[in-house]
């Protein structure tokens, strides 16, 4: 059964892009949301086990949605994917509880290995 993953993004391009690098892995795009607020109204409905989250975002940041999403569901498993981050923006993904940090843009192999360990 493959893993469920809920993208959220406010770039199309980037949910394009995950789909296409999950293609024949174990792990399948179930949901995509363009902003914080969707994730939180739809976590609960897709249960996803693993989210994959934007940081700068219109309305809600990701560092903001990721820490409402495990104050609600502390079991979430949640992996940050940005292109502009400073230490002390990982620093703080890692206080809230994000289980991983990726760059954008997304290689495969890199991708695939923070999904894994996430799970873990």
């Amino acid at each position: 059964m493959k893993k469920k993953i809920m993208v959220v993004d406010d770039s199309r391009v980037t949910e394009i892009q995950i789909r296409k690098l999950l293609e024949g892995t174990d792990f399948e795009v179930v949901a995509y949301c363009e902003n914080g607020e969707d994730a939180i109204a739809r976590y609960d409905e897709v249960q996803p086990d693993l989210v994959t989250m934007d940081i700068i975002m219109p309305g809600l940041d990701g560092l903001e949605t990721a820490q409402v999403i495990l104050e609600e569901h502390p079991e979430a498993r949640i992996v940050m994917v940005s292109s502009l981050a400073y230490d002390d923006t990982i620093d703080e993904a890692d206080c809230i509880g994000a289980k991983g940090f990726l760059y954008k843009p997304l290689e495969q192999q890199t991708f695939l290995e923070a999904l894994e360990q996430a799970l873990v």
